[in-house]
């Protein structure tokens, strides 16, 4: 079996802590993001689709490889402190198009515009209920 399909298999939602638009670590995902000027943030709550697999996707665009690894780092550092969490996973700091850091019940998404506009999470996940982020 291919080894990327066996991780899938070992990582299951956590179904003991449910998560809701309001937790603690959904605010400082979103609050880290606009300390370092992320764009268009949405929230997708999936909790009512079967088949997905996280409770909550976060998405944000950065507009060059430099702040996108910065938005990062920022999600992954303020999580750690603030929610004693680190992250299961995390894909695509190499590459530097699209950075995805898994936190099992959350899973963040900070893409460049074109990588954004090609994969169209939002439209993927249309049955999910959306909410807009701006910074206050």
């Amino acid at each position: 079996m291919n080894n990327n399909l066996s991780v899938l298999e070992t990582r299951k939602k956590n179904t003991i802590t449910r998560l809701t638009k309001g937790s603690k670590i959904i605010k400082t995902i979103i609050n880290a993001i606009h300390e370092k000027k992320g764009e268009n943030v949405i929230s997708l709550d999936l909790r009512k689709i079967p088949e997905a697999v996280a409770d909550f996707f976060i998405i944000c665009e950065a507009n060059n490889p430099s702040l996108l690894k910065a938005i990062a780092d920022e999600i992954e550092h303020e999580v750690k402190e603030r929610c004693n969490e680190s992250a299961y996973k995390h894909e695509g700091r190499q590459a530097q198009q699209w950075i995805l850091i898994d936190y099992v019940n959350v899973v963040v998404h900070i893409m460049l515009p074109e990588p954004r506009k090609f994969y169209q999470l939002e439209e993927m996940w249309s049955d999910a209920v959306s909410t807009e982020h701006t910074e206050k």
